[in-house]
């Protein structure tokens, strides 16, 4: 599937193209990618947010609390697709610290392309789970 080139912007994508089931994009075709993580049990009092270290295509690291139970998604890099060609998106032993987590923790790497144009579509690709600390 090739993307078309695409001007990024709010809501105006193709939402009456065949295959779009009437959804609209922002514009141009994505690449986002990122982590699910979870977390068994927690410790302590934990503050709410995410803070994530980055520059525009390298990752530092990142650090956020877990709640019991609670599982969050961090992106770490999202790519416009605004011309056409083949991309590739390549990273690894990124630093995670999660606060407040005391016991069992597991991520799963996820990345999500969004084509635009007459056959728009979505693919999600999930990672293989791995433990944390």
């Amino acid at each position: 599937m090739e993307t078309p080139d695409g001007t990024v912007g709010p809501n105006n994508g193709p939402k009456s193209f065949p295959g779009t089931n009437s959804s609209g994009t922002h514009g141009s075709s994505n690449l986002t990618s990122g982590y699910i993580v979870g977390c068994q049990v927690a410790l302590g009092q934990l503050s709410a947010g995410v803070t994530i270290s980055a520059s525009p295509n390298l990752v530092a690291g990142f650090s956020f609390p877990l709640s019991p139970g609670q599982v969050r998604w961090v992106a770490i890099n999202n790519i416009e697709l605004v011309k056409s060609g083949a991309y590739t998106i390549n990273y690894q032993d990124i630093p995670m610290e999660i606060q407040g987590c005391g016991g069992f923790a597991q991520a799963r790497q996820v990345s999500m392309v969004e084509i635009i144009g007459v056959d728009y579509a979505k693919v999600t690709l999930y990672g293989q789970p791995f433990s944390i600390g």
